[in-house]
């Protein structure tokens, strides 16, 4: 699943996939944004990112995909 974040008064999204579930996620950008907390999420590598939530402009949670193996139908 990857994740996009934009930042207030800044030009570039932030793009990654969590470590973490999609609902996870959901639960930790709200109480960021709720209680202007910071936010801090780590990746599939260990990285860890952490924005403001008081500077959280948008966040796009796309959907966990199931990779498709083997040939079929389109």
């Amino acid at each position: 699943m990857e994740i996009k974040i934009g930042v207030q008064h800044t030009n570039r999204e932030l793009v990654f996939e969590p470590e973490a579930g999609k609902d996870d996620v959901k639960k930790d950008v709200a109480a960021a944004i709720a209680d202007g907390s910071v936010l801090e999420l780590t990746d599939k590598k260990g990285r860890t990112l952490v924005v403001p939530g008081a500077q959280i402009g948008y966040v796009e949670i796309g959907t966990e995909e199931q990779h498709r193996v083997g040939f079929g139908p389109i």
